[in-house]
């Protein structure tokens, strides 16, 4: 399904209307690929799976969609031609990998809506009808610094290399093939500042890209994004740009999530979309998370309402987050 080109705002909010006025965004990819076996401790994560499992890729996305997941992001986030290159692929295939993650994503869509029609007797009409409504892939484009797989995109500290000109010339081509493989929506995410929104704005412009873009930044304090940078700068940014068709926020403690939507709300009546993580601490250097950390799918869960009420029309979860949670969810937003 496509939101248009014309005003994507507008059809993100169609796509909202049709389904009854709040979606369903997927839950955590790489953690989840994790807890299907997959080995992701590795500079390129979950991406790493796009050419050691892609089967399995497509496996966690049919899961999500069977929770009642409305949009799935694609294994991309950390998926890089350099940092293909880094582990030996031409450039050709780095870019056949990029545009592959956008096509396992496709296919797992194009299974679960072609499973439906064909569904047993003893499913009910409602439930069949529920699973057959449109769904959205939205391409993943993680920061630069998940690309350096050190923890600075929880920072956004790049050092000398935090140039506007360096970080565009490091997304563009990427953006591009990426674009080029026909998602419905590019989704850049865990945005840590002010300097790399501008970034994916310029390139959405100079480069033509007619893809819909969502920003979702993330944030360590409920305030800032966590550079610092003002959350509202970061949005007024983003929303200068036409591509633009919602904003909002990702991989962010849940108890943050509430005032980070009314922040939000004061600079724009764009759709907002939220998909926290579990709220566990990661170890950038052992590359695992922190027991104990995070709250329960039930606590995550019981925010969900309120997150609607505040504004929020897309909502998920990110790192941490399961099939399980995103089921929850669904579920939850039915009684809103």
């Amino acid at each position: 399904m496509a939101l248009g080109t014309t005003d994507p705002t507008a059809g993100m909010r169609e796509f909202l209307r049709k389904r009854g006025g709040c979606a369903v965004i997927d839950g955590g990819l790489g953690t989840e690929l994790e807890a299907n076996g997959a080995d992701i401790k590795d500079a390129l994560w979950s991406s790493k799976c796009l050419f050691t499992c892609p089967g399995l890729i497509k496996k966690v996305h049919l899961d999500y969609l069977e929770a009642g997941s409305d949009i799935l992001i694609t294994a991309s986030y950390q998926a890089t031609i350099q940092g293909f290159e880094s582990k030996g692929f031409s450039r050709e295939e780095s870019e056949s990998l990029l545009r592959g993650s956008v096509e396992i994503a496709l296919d797992a869509r194009d299974t679960f809506l072609e499973k439906y029609p064909a569904a047993p007797c003893d499913v009910s009409k409602d439930e069949i009808n529920s699973k057959k409504h449109s769904i959205l892939v939205a391409a993943s484009i993680g920061s630069y610094g998940a690309y350096l797989a050190d923890g600075s995109e929880y920072s956004g500290d790049y050092g000398k290399e935090g140039t506007l000109e360096f970080l565009k010339d490091f997304h563009r081509r990427r953006l591009q093939v990426i674009s080029e493989a026909g998602p419905d929506l590019i989704a850049f995410e865990t945005i840590p500042n002010k300097l790399e929104t501008q970034a994916y704005v310029e390139l959405l412009e100079e480069c033509n890209i007619q893809t819909p873009a969502w920003f979702a930044f993330s944030s360590k304090d409920g305030v800032n994004v966590v550079s610092g940078d003002s959350l509202a700068e970061c949005v007024s940014i983003a929303i200068s740009c036409k591509n633009v068709a919602a904003v909002g926020i990702n991989c962010t403690p849940p108890r943050f999530i509430h005032a980070l939507i009314l922040s939000i709300r004061k600079v724009t009546d764009k759709p907002i979309l939220i998909y926290p993580n579990s709220g566990e601490c990661y170890d950038a250097e052992k590359k695992e998370w922190v027991a104990s950390t995070g709250v329960s799918d039930e606590d995550f869960v019981s925010y969900v309402s309120n997150w609607y009420e505040a504004g929020a029309s897309l909502i998920g979860g990110c790192c941490r987050t399961t099939p399980n949670t995103i089921r929850a969810i669904s579920r939850a937003l039915q009684g809103v």
